[in-house]
């Protein structure tokens, strides 16, 4: 998921403190984190949804691999439990779009609606058209103000944002024999999703590995500034033997620099699947490592999420979807265990 633009649809109040002790990952009102495979429909329950006509919709906010990856796991849930997808959605980002996506979705009365709100104050007010309705409401990784678990909505369904960032601290680590400077460069905005997926990658540098020292540190906000902030890195930190880029978008900006630089030793790890990263990555390249989130089962779960609430069964209000570390030995599995299509034929040859 591109979080640069996620963060344009609204903030959350959580940022994930540095600390040892915060080792998992936590929901936007400091909500356990529940393991997507816990959330299921059980054959009994499968079977007493077939043939009675049920309906979802599927409102997103903007079109991308993710988010095709996000619909089909939803749209074979759905199939498996006999319920229709009425309508899907793109709101490329526009919260007046998306509440007229969200008028136009209840015209056709779904039982179930999937979405990931742009803005939780504006998204509040459309969806609350829903909850009149009765409308089962599951979301991905937003949460409209002023909304209540179970009364209001089914469940908020997003990635396992700690392991995400941990899994991308093990990935330099190897990459680098465990020993060595490291550069992070963190999403400099108050938005829970990057700043537990950052702050978890410094945590597990900091308590796992101590003989590696992050010697350099630089927040983004602004994407097309990547590469500037990592020229000014690179210039007071010529021999960094890794760097974190927070998500694959700015880590192009990042790995632009390395190139200007004439640097091939500085290994770079980020989260997130990109086409132009990976091929870096598989053609042996500065890029060692992209740390991706189960995006097929965070559409599944959704889904089961729905057909739970409409039949009165209670899930838990934040679900966590596995994390995948993806490299160049494990290109085309990665591909598909996150995003459910065949990696590009540019990273695989075929």
């Amino acid at each position: 998921m591109n979080f640069y633009q996620s963060l344009k649809i609204g903030t959350a109040a959580l940022a994930l403190s540095a600390t040892a002790a915060f080792a998992q990952t936590t929901g936007p009102q400091g909500e356990t984190a529940t393991p997507s495979s816990q959330v299921t429909v059980s054959d009994e329950l499968s079977a007493s949804l077939q043939d009675k006509g049920l309906t979802a919709a599927l409102l997103w906010h903007d079109q991308s691999d993710f988010v095709n990856a996000v619909t089909a796991g939803a749209t074979d849930e759905f199939a498996r439990l006999g319920i229709e997808v009425v309508i899907t959605t793109s709101a490329a980002f526009d919260a007046a779009k998306q509440r007229s996506d969200i008028e136009t979705a209840l015209v056709r009365s779904p039982d179930i609606i999937l979405s990931l709100p742009l803005d939780p104050v504006t998204s509040a007010a459309a969806f609350q058209d829903a909850r009149d309705e009765d409308v089962a409401l599951v979301f991905l990784s937003n949460l409209p103000e002023g909304f209540v678990h179970q009364t209001d909505y089914a469940a908020i369904v997003t990635d396992d944002l700690f392991e995400m960032g941990k899994q991308a601290a093990d990935a330099l680590a190897a990459s680098i024999g465990e020993e060595g400077t490291v550069g992070w460069i963190f999403h400099d905005a108050n938005y829970y999703v990057t700043n537990q997926r950052d702050n978890a990658f410094k945590t597990t540098i900091e308590n796992d590995y101590p003989n590696i020292e992050i010697v350099a540190e630089a927040g983004i906000s602004d994407p097309a500034r990547a590469e500037e902030i990592a020229n000014a890195m690179l210039l007071r930190n010529p021999d960094l033997s890794g760097v974190y880029v927070t998500w694959a978008g700015p880590a192009e900006g990042v790995l632009a620099a390395l190139r200007s630089n004439g640097n091939t030793d500085t290994k770079l790890v980020t989260l997130d699947l990109s086409e132009p990263i990976a091929l870096d990555m598989v053609s042996g390249g500065n890029v060692v490592a992209l740390v991706a989130d189960e995006a097929y089962e965070l559409g599944r779960a959704m889904a089961a999420a729905g057909a739970r609430q409409y039949a009165g069964e209670e899930t838990p209000p934040f679900v966590v979807a596995p994390a995948v570390t993806v490299t160049a030995d494990n290109v085309s599995e990665g591909w598909m265990q996150s995003l459910n299509i065949e990696a590009p034929a540019s990273l695989t040859g075929n």
